[in-house]
């Protein structure tokens, strides 16, 4: 195994710097303004665990959020603040949410005898987005509730929490739009796109609720296009 270094990009200013992470680091989040980041650290064979760690990129300061005796994804999310860290034990199928202010982690949020995958933790810190069989789950920090999306694929929640897009669970399905918004406060929905279409995490602005994804549909340069969808 090759050691793996993770490296920063300021736009404003064109600098570039790597985490202080040893000897092989992946799977990064940054927080909202850059500050802060996590990512996994994975120690040279023979040894086989790993570790979910939070480093504030300027001072070098680390934390260990979490630690597993296996190398299966993390996949840690940060919160905008940097207080929450959602992250996965990816052998167990169990997801968490550490509070950092509080020394206090949450979970398992799906449950007891449930598998769960990690997509994402919202920039407010107040949600988690899960996938456990052919459903979405969105997970409330503050209350302990969980609200059910049944049979579709969860591609992104908006910074807020309040909406989610998601895919159906069959793409081929002429039915079924290829993306879809969802107002988790009034569980209502408006189709972002019914041609073939993908989105990734980050997707959805807060508040307006625009949507960005690629599609090849209708295409004359070879190549997929990037569309805005705006909803108000």
């Amino acid at each position: 195994m090759r050691d793996v270094k993770i490296y920063l990009w300021q736009v404003r200013t064109g600098a570039i710097g790597g985490l202080d992470c040893w000897p092989s680091c992946g799977q990064p989040a940054l927080n909202g303004d850059g500050h802060h980041a996590v990512y996994v650290v994975t120690p040279r064979p023979p040894a086989s665990n790993q570790r979910v760690e939070f480093q504030d990129v300027f001072t070098g300061a680390k934390e260990t959020i979490a630690e597993f005796d296996h190398r299966r994804p993390s996949r840690p999310s940060l919160s905008g603040d940097s207080r929450h860290v959602a992250y996965q034990d990816g052998e167990a199928g169990d997801v968490f949410v550490r509070d950092r202010v509080e020394g206090v982690t949450h979970g398992t949020v799906e449950g007891p005898a449930k598998e769960a995958t990690l997509v994402q933790l919202s920039e407010d810190g107040g949600k988690v987005v899960y996938r456990s069989g052919p459903d979405t789950h969105v997970y409330d920090v503050r209350s302990g509730t969980t609200q059910l999306v049944p049979d579709v694929r969860d591609v992104a929640i908006d910074p807020t929490g309040r909406y989610l897009v998601y895919a159906p669970n069959d793409a081929a399905d002429p039915d079924q739009p290829s993306l879809t918004l969802r107002d988790l406060s009034t569980s209502t929905d408006e189709v972002v796109s019914r041609q073939p279409a993908s989105a990734g995490v980050d997707a959805v602005s807060a508040h307006d609720a625009d949507v960005v994804f690629t599609s090849a549909a209708d295409d004359t340069n070879g190549a997929p296009d990037v569309f805005v969808r705006r909803f108000h």
